[in-house]
């Protein structure tokens, strides 16, 4: 038996102030931020499969010639209900899982048939990451843990403090860069994360249910802060959230359904 997975895209509607979106999120305002005129395609995916096979006549379909192109400078939900293959599709266009067949590229350059030393200097320093579970260092302080990703790119770590530093101050963290995990809130904590994802300035940043362990109050502060970031920096974001009010905040929305196109049922939030 096999899951197949496709997708449906849904701009946001043009919108005259910046209003609630009925979730508690700022509504998305068209012109205000996003991509920038005559941006280029950022992302690219054609005809992407994945199949996991579990035994000789045991296999799933997680993506079946799963297309999209996301512009430089977007912020991008992906939602769908679990299983749906969105998660795979974001491990995928983020280069952490590989493509059974299919194509991939990164700001023009195809990235699915790189070599393991390739792929892992591309996530050093042109991708971010930001999980759901945060993912921090519970021996380390907020600043040591920033610095970590700075230094796996190669920085040195004086240059990797004031990095750590200008990440930090753009999360709102500079006063609390000394405190560990345990420390800080569940909020505060996913913004070390979001810094740790910006410290090395990379093209774009994917973000897997990155709200999903906070509450709803936190969860707004922290939708807010990467779309300030995207509006300040031009970083590309791409977020899988079961959440509309995320979703309803972002530039477009790509729905995963049991394999099918969603209409009517994977519209945006209102």
């Amino acid at each position: 038996m096999t899951t197949q997975t496709t997708l449906q895209e849904t701009p946001r509607h043009e919108s005259s102030a910046a209003e609630g979106n009925g979730h508690g999120y700022a509504q998305r305002v068209r012109g205000a931020r996003g991509p920038k005129i005559g941006a280029s395609t950022i992302i690219r995916s054609q005809d992407v499969n994945k199949r996991y096979v579990m035994s000789e006549d045991n296999y799933v379909d997680a993506l079946c010639d799963a297309t999209l192109e996301i512009e430089e400078g977007q912020t991008v939900a992906i939602m769908g209900p679990s299983g749906s293959g969105k998660s795979t599709l974001l491990h995928v266009l983020s280069c952490l899982d590989s493509a059974t067949s299919g194509e991939v590229y990164l700001d023009g350059r195809r990235v699915d048939n790189l070599s393991r030393r390739e792929l892992a200097r591309l996530r050093r320093s042109e991708i971010g990451f930001i999980f759901q579970t945060f993912n921090l260092v519970s021996s380390l302080s907020a600043i040591e843990n920033v610095m970590l990703a700075a230094e796996y790119a190669g920085k040195k770590r004086r240059d990797a403090r004031e990095a750590a530093r200008r990440a930090l101050a753009q999360v709102g963290l500079s006063e609390r860069e000394d405190h560990r995990p345990t420390e800080l809130s569940g909020g505060q904590q996913q913004r070390v994360a979001i810094a740790r994802a910006l410290v090395n300035e990379p093209k774009v940043i994917f973000g897997d249910e990155p709200t999903g362990n906070l509450d709803s109050a936190s969860s707004a502060e922290v939708v807010e802060m990467m779309l300030r970031i995207n509006r300040e920096t031009g970083t590309t974001f791409v977020l899988v959230t079961h959440d509309p009010g995320v979703a309803g905040s972002c530039d477009r929305v790509f729905h995963m359904l049991d394999g099918r196109v969603t209409n009517g049922n994977g519209r945006e939030a209102a």
